[in-house]
């Protein structure tokens, strides 16, 4: 038996875009649901969509605001963001207002894809919570406090270790800056601070700290962890 067709909400007000996700998803095997505005898009959510395709630019309803409005009924549904190209700020919002990743308009259907799969993962992970993550040589034992590159164990300061282990339980999603000063340190708010433990980290698990395979840079944004295998 085939399992059921992935339903994905498409939230974007300009008609040819929709078409576009609408074709190029489908081919995919997903169920796409269609909402043009925020009010048809909140509508939409009692279909229960696994994964939300968000631009920002809407007419009614101001994306962050629908963002906010998403987030309040479906903590959990994986939310992938459409964005201008130079909306730096928009883009840090919408992520610490609870999206998931974002992509800039233009964007190519194969990476929106590879995004859509990473969000989905990182929901299972996060339902599922499985005590060992792996990224390729990478492994981070969360039970038992154990992080390896391929044979050889990791020793890594406490600080360290938290910075990773916050990222494992996101893995695949884009975290700012904000949000792992937030997480980390409380009332710090100076990036520096996050800059040196991310350079120290890379040093412990990266074999090239200067082209990272694992803890990945978005400019301007934050960091992401490469998506577990």
């Amino acid at each position: 038996m085939n399992s059921p067709a992935i339903k994905v909400l498409v939230i974007d007000d300009e008609p040819p875009i929709r078409k576009l996700l609408r074709m190029g998803l489908s081919t995919q095997g997903y169920d796409i649901l269609e909402a043009s505005n925020g009010k048809l898009a909140l509508e939409k959510l009692a279909e229960n969509p696994a994964l939300i395709i968000l631009d920002l630019g809407l007419p009614d309803i101001q994306g962050h605001e629908l963002l906010r409005m998403i987030r309040g009924r479906n903590e959990s549904v994986p939310i992938v963001v459409l964005s201008s190209r130079g909306d730096e700020a928009g883009k840090v919002q919408a992520l610490d207002l609870g999206a998931d990743d974002y992509l800039t308009k233009p964007f190519g259907m194969d990476e929106l894809l590879a995004r859509m799969r990473a969000a989905l993962r990182h929901q299972l992970q996060v339902q599922g919570e499985r005590p060992v993550f792996r990224a390729g040589d990478l492994s981070v034992d969360l039970v038992r406090r154990i992080v390896k590159v391929g044979e050889r164990e990791v020793k890594l300061s406490p600080k360290e270790y938290e910075l990773l282990r916050v990222l494992v339980q996101h893995a695949g999603k884009v975290l700012t800056h904000r949000f792992l000063l937030k997480e980390l340190w409380d009332e710090l708010t100076d990036a520096q601070y996050l800059r040196v433990y991310v350079r120290q980290l890379r040093q412990k698990i990266e074999a090239d700290p200067e082209r990272p395979q694992f803890v990945l840079t978005e400019t301007g944004i934050g960091y992401r962890l490469r998506a577990p295998d």
